[in-house]
């Protein structure tokens, strides 16, 4: 009975792309009714061991695209915590993402949605129709040297009612920076649209997310976010924007404790001293100083899904050439998008171990990626589209202390794709095991660079 109701429903779903194909192809144009009719039809196909069932076309249509946020479920976990600082083992994770991004290519074959990209993290959530009430399945889903930021997830949700900062020392509750300096973890979540302008730094306390996933949230036009000597953060989803540099003024930093913070430099996200952050998701321009700075030893940090625009110095890794903690750092850039108005610094590093993986280049004035003091940079499976102009095409730049220093620094491009005469000038040692301490996901070809980061920003 069974084999003959497959049989049954094989035959119909034949018979449906038959017609479907016979339509298309009559048609000027490719409409994306037709489209999705398709691919829920694959859907129904290549469904696991051929078990029939039915995704509507108003279904599919809600898989492709996020829809408003409501206040997600409590769910109850009591996972333990993780407090490593540094990576012990990077092929180990290596070889973990790897299988995650195999996974997601075939599930793309599968005929799944526009969730299925290619890109482990967005697979990981955005195929799940149910996202909104299983919002903290997200910190499960980071990769690379930030892949043990868990944020919030094992405490309660904290929804921010209110857009005011009216009261840096004592925030009212509702607010976001009442719910970012609580002792406890929290989930943190947005009732609705905000645009929020903060009178002085943002600081947060260790085991915190902000998702602001379904809503439209713009921290803007005043200070911004500063992570400072904690650990286990998640950022998702926000614009970040005309950040200001702020201070010379008493902010609180935790229920018990407030003090005075000399003058901000205006960063979007600025990470002192902290572990096990992750930033994915968000959409940064048009500050005073960096839209992310990391220095002062922090480390195991993702930076991912990102949209960068209008600005100059994107992102700073590592405090000054002298400052050799920041040795420790281990720092995975992927699958960001550098675009328009951008001049340098995507990334500018010292010291440490940076991975930069399936990003998309598409803007830059002087360079793309630089650094001093002896950094170990793996590029791969980028994209790097050079600009027009003739005397900015190469990739990298260094500043080193005497003339052909450099050359001892190991820098590599692998299966990068260079466009418009860019080209990326490689140093030090060639073998992989120069780089295992830089290597922390395995890159997929840059000929898929483009789709991976087709998402890259904050969504809407």
């Amino acid at each position: 009975m069974a084999a003959a109701l497959r049989l049954s429903c094989l035959c119909f779903l034949q018979l449906l792309i038959v017609i479907v194909l016979f339509i298309n192809s009559s048609a000027d144009n490719s409409s994306p009714f037709l489209s999705t009719l398709f691919g829920a039809t694959f859907t129904l196909f290549y469904s696991l061991d051929f078990e029939f069932f039915i995704v509507s076309i108003e279904e599919a249509e809600q898989f492709q695209s996020l829809s408003n946020s409501t206040m997600a479920n409590r769910l109850s976990g009591n996972d333990e915590l993780r407090h490593e600082h540094a990576v012990d083992d990077p092929e180990a994770i290596a070889s973990m993402v790897d299988m995650s991004i195999r996974n997601s290519t075939e599930r793309r074959k599968l005929g799944y949605f526009s969730c299925t990209t290619g890109n482990p993290i967005d697979d990981c959530w955005r195929c799940d129709r149910n996202w909104q009430r299983n919002r903290r399945r997200l910190a499960d889903c980071s990769i690379g040297f930030g892949r043990n930021a868990i944020g919030g997830r094992d405490g309660r949700f904290y929804v921010v009612t209110d857009s005011g900062d009216d009261d840096p020392v004592n925030p009212r509750p509702g607010t976001l920076r009442h719910a970012v300096i609580q002792d406890e973890p929290l989930w943190i979540v947005f009732k609705r649209d905000m645009h929020i302008t903060l009178k002085q730094e943002l600081i947060m306390n260790s085991f915190k997310t902000i998702d602001a996933r379904g809503v439209n949230v713009h921290i803007a036009n005043g200070a911004c976010i500063t992570i400072q000597f904690v650990t286990n953060i998640i950022i998702h989803g926000l614009h970040i924007h005309d950040c200001k540099p702020t201070g010379n003024a008493m902010v609180r930093s935790s229920p018990s404790h407030y003090g005075w913070r000399t003058m901000a430099d205006g960063d979007a996200i600025s990470i002192f001293g902290s572990s096990h952050i992750w930033v994915d998701h968000n959409s940064l321009s048009n500050c005073a100083d960096g839209l992310i700075d990391a220095i002062m030893g922090s480390t195991a940090i993702t930076i991912s899904n990102n949209y960068f625009t209008h600005h100059n110095e994107v992102i700073l890794l590592g405090h000054s050439d002298s400052y050799v903690r920041d040795k420790v750092m281990q720092v995975t850039i992927a699958f960001n998008h550098f675009g328009e108005g951008l001049i340098q610094r995507m990334p500018r590093c010292r010291h440490g171990y940076f991975h930069v993986v399936n990003n998309d280049y598409t803007h830059w004035e002087m360079y793309a990626i630089g650094g001093s003091a002896a950094p170990t940079i793996n590029s791969q499976g980028n994209r790097y589209l050079a600009p027009v102009n003739p005397f900015a095409k190469e990739v990298t730049k260094r500043v080193e202390p005497w003339e052909g220093s450099w050359k001892q620094w190991n820098w590599r491009s692998v299966g990068d794709l260079l466009l418009n005469g860019a080209y990326f000038t490689a140093s030090g040692r060639a073998a992989p095991g120069s780089y295992a301490r830089a290597s922390s996901l395995a890159a997929k070809s840059s000929s898929m660079v483009g789709m991976i980061t087709s998402n890259a920003g904050a969504l809407s």
